[in-house]
């Protein structure tokens, strides 16, 4: 449907004095401290994990070595989306619209609404990550206790109970973090690298990170959890659990996001028989998770 004359009925008197509503400030891009972005030149993208080496065995005196296997393990594909939204003025309207900042304010709409969607994308990866119905590679959830190895076996990257945000759960997952191992059963360095909470919880972590000894305690303990992020903590405001806390770990080739075309702003096009004007923004993007040892959390009590 067009933008009319009676949709901006008041931009084309003189004497109004202001607008408002058309201008809100936006969050800087909160995506970007949870996602890696890549390049794509493909319609998709597949990734696949890869199963090492274990460890050494004793090799007796005169006897021959024992050979190990190293083998391709899950596979992750991803398929780019094409994301949309326009708008449609009549020539009346802007021929008679005597604010030119309501013209531009729709076309900051329109920048705004693309921002948004890809944030809102973006963020339901964590939204989703402990529903069953959205899974990776090894066929389950973002998080889950029973993530399977391609050798056998399974592993968490979330609480075995799960627990709001406190001093107590963090100390725990820390500790789940720190027993990552590969496929074959080798540890590896894994660490906590930054804290990704939704709004809710944006002062109850300065309690719980942020005071020198235990919050809420008069024992006089330090507070083991102080500085344990060396990335810090990240809020995201399109987060929609209040309870689910999540952290991003040094694990790499995890949490992706594939670029395969910019956000565009097509020029505006005149319609031959009603000589309105259209205005559009188009973007093609994915989200995923490739290695999701990448990622811990809980959704809470």
């Amino acid at each position: 449907m067009a933008i009319n004359t009676g949709d901006i009925g008041l931009a084309l008197w003189p004497g109004q004095k202001a607008w408002w509503g058309v201008a809100y400030n936006l969050y800087p891009e909160e995506f970007k401290v949870i996602f890696e972005t890549y390049p794509s030149d493909k319609n998709s993208e597949e990734t696949t994990s890869f199963v090492q080496l274990g460890l050494m065995s004793v090799k007796p005196e005169g006897q021959a070595i024992n050979y190990g296997s190293m083998r391709q393990g899950f596979r992750n594909r991803v398929t780019h989306v094409t994301y949309g939204l326009g708008y449609i003025i009549t020539r009346e309207a802007m021929e008679d619209n005597l604010y030119k900042e309501v013209a531009k304010a729709q076309t900051d709409a329109l920048a705004r609404s693309v921002r948004v969607t890809k944030e809102t994308v973006a963020a339901n990866i964590l939204n989703r990550a402990f529903n069953s119905t959205y899974t990776y590679a090894d066929g389950k959830e973002l998080l889950a206790t029973d993530h399977p190895n391609v050798s056998g076996g399974t592993y968490a990257n979330e609480l075995s109970t799960a627990a709001d945000f406190s001093q107590v759960a963090i100390e725990q997952a820390l500790i789940d973090i720190a027993g990552f191992t590969d496929d074959k059963g080798l540890p590896l360095q894994a660490m906590a690298q930054k804290l990704i909470l939704p709004r809710q919880l944006m002062h109850e972590h300065r309690r719980v990170l942020e005071s020198p000894l235990e919050s809420g305690n008069s024992n006089n303990d330090i507070n083991a959890v102080r500085g344990v992020f060396p990335g810090g903590v990240a809020i995201n405001h399109y987060l929609t659990d209040a309870d689910a806390w999540f952290i991003k770990t040094n694990v790499t080739n995890g949490m992706k996001h594939y670029e395969r075309r910019a956000d565009e702003f097509a020029p505006s096009e005149e319609d031959y028989d009603t000589d309105n004007l259209k205005y559009k923004a188009t973007a093609r993007f994915s989200f995923t998770a490739d290695d999701v040892k990448s990622m811990f959390g809980s959704p809470g009590a």
